[in-house]
């Protein structure tokens, strides 16, 4: 083979390889832009897939919540339905046997009186007054007099018509003119008539009534804090809560709440009237029965007993 053919052998080579390594570049190319699409979109599956997860914890706490409030919704029934039974009860209780428990008392009261005329003895003197006080309570000062006089004497009114001298008006109140100044100002700025949206004509019109009632006052340094306040601005729209923070707040006032109530029934048991109709809860007349037969057995006692020392 003379030099010139190797020569044009190797260029036929060379010609041949040049294509082989373009054709490899595409190739890599194409494998990076795959790969890249491929990242994307194992990330955008995990996005997925947490969002899936939060939605199914979301609706978990939405079952949560709704359970809990039909539970809170029987048990407020049922503390309501106890209330009125207890309510009921002890208005009939005080209609039957109330005139039997005054009686009692007066009976009482006449049985230590008459003890005391017999005796003399302070003891039994004072024994007699407080069982007297039990049955005629001393009205209060203000009820006697029919608020005329209190505590601390007459009042400003009476003092007035007694003496024939009219009564005291409230006294004037004038700002001075460096309140004005900040009330006119506050009420040109701060006007709801200048809001657009409702939410801050609601603003304006409660920052207005403050205002308002600082000048009535002439509160001259009320109203330069209120000057500051709207100089200062609106304070920062809250974050929104999620559903997620909504559903667990709702879950702390349905405790708060359902606390609340057990206070309440427990009140209602441990009373007088409720541990009548928890002795006695499918016939309460029943128990009133019983009661009013023991109150009348006393009453015949003690009169009985009247009778003997004032004999």
């Amino acid at each position: 083979m003379t030099n010139r053919e190797a020569q044009q052998q190797a260029q036929r080579a060379v010609s041949e390889a040049e294509p082989q390594e373009e054709s490899q570049a595409p190739a890599e190319a194409q494998s990076e832009q795959a790969q890249s699409e491929q990242a994307p979109s194992e990330e955008a599956r995990s996005e997925e897939a947490r969002a899936e997860e939060e939605a199914r914890a979301a609706e978990r706490l939405e079952r949560a919540v709704r359970a809990a409030e039909q539970a809170l919704i029987e048990f407020e029934i049922a503390v309501e339905t106890f209330r009125v039974e207890v309510e009921n009860f002890s208005r009939l209780h005080h209609q039957r046997l109330g005139p039997m428990y005054s009686r009692l008392d007066e009976l009482d009261a006449l049985i230590a009186e008459a003890v005391a005329a017999r005796t003399g003895d302070p003891e039994d003197q004072r024994r007699a007054r407080e069982a007297r006080g039990l049955v005629q309570p001393m009205p209060g000062v203000e009820e006697l007099f029919h608020g005329w006089i209190d505590s601390d004497g007459l009042s400003p009114e009476a003092s007035a018509m007694l003496t024939e001298q009219p009564v005291q008006p409230p006294p004037r109140v004038r700002p001075s003119e460096e309140a004005r100044r900040i009330y006119r100002d506050l009420a040109r700025k701060a006007h709801p008539d200048l809001a657009e949206e409702e939410a801050e004509r609601e603003r304006r019109g409660e920052f207005i009534v403050r205002v308002n009632a600082a000048y009535a006052a002439g509160d001259e340094a009320a109203l330069r804090k209120l000057a500051e306040e709207w100089e200062a601005g609106p304070p920062p729209p809250e974050r929104r809560a999620s559903r997620s923070e909504e559903l667990y707040a709702r879950l702390e006032w349905l405790a708060e709440r359902k606390e609340m109530l057990a206070e309440v029934a427990s009140e209602l048991e441990s009373s007088a009237i409720g541990a009548m109709i928890k002795m006695a809860p499918e016939d309460p007349d029943r128990l009133l029965d019983e009661i009013a037969e023991q109150l009348l057995a006393q009453v015949s006692e003690k009169e009985a007993r009247l009778a003997e020392l004032v004999q």
